[in-house]
């Protein structure tokens, strides 16, 4: 992913977009993530944001997922539904950002990229997408993995919360995006 967010900076990109390899997200849908950037740094394509929409997690991992979502909209003072959505896009100076400090751990960058920006003055808004079966990996749904994801995903944004995050200014490392 910072390799991506290099690259995007580097050229002289204006956004940089993020999806998951699952085949989940459309990219018919890319558009409206970028057009969202007019009024925010990161926009995440939220799952859960239409309540039409039939996709839905359930159990232990749900659960993450809504005290992740609430931590996190407090802390970015929006309402934000899907904090652990792979379909994001970002803009400008937050681009700068992720391509020095994008996390590499499980979840960060998801969780703690989040923290990062907020942390760091950036706007992040969400916009509802639509979901499609998944066409590639596995899904964690067994109880077991289930629990192991509401642990880790709750670590990850115990530890996100704690660190230390140096913001971004105009001033862009370019050994770091070399």
């Amino acid at each position: 992913m910072r390799a991506g967010f290099r690259y995007g900076v580097r050229h002289g990109y204006d956004a940089v977009v993020q999806v998951d390899a699952d085949g989940q997200h459309d990219p018919a849908e890319i558009q409206t993530l970028l057009d969202a950037l007019t009024d925010a740094d990161v926009v995440i394509g939220a799952r859960f944001a239409d309540p039409d929409d039939p996709y839905r997690v359930r159990g232990p991992r749900r659960w993450a997922m809504v005290v992740m979502a609430r931590v996190l909209s407090r802390l970015a003072r929006t309402r934000l539904t899907d904090t652990t959505s792979g379909f994001r896009a970002a803009r400008g100076p937050a681009m700068e950002l992720f391509a020095r400090n994008y996390p590499v751990e499980y979840l960060g960058d998801t969780i703690e990229s989040l923290v990062i920006a907020v942390r760091s003055g950036f706007r992040v808004t969400q916009v509802p997408v639509s979901m499609r079966p998944r066409r590639g990996g596995r899904p964690s749904q067994s109880p077991l993995k289930a629990l192991v994801y509401l642990l880790r995903a709750n670590l990850a944004l115990m530890l996100a919360l704690m660190r230390k995050w140096s913001g971004v200014g105009s001033y862009v490392d370019e050994k770091a995006l070399n």
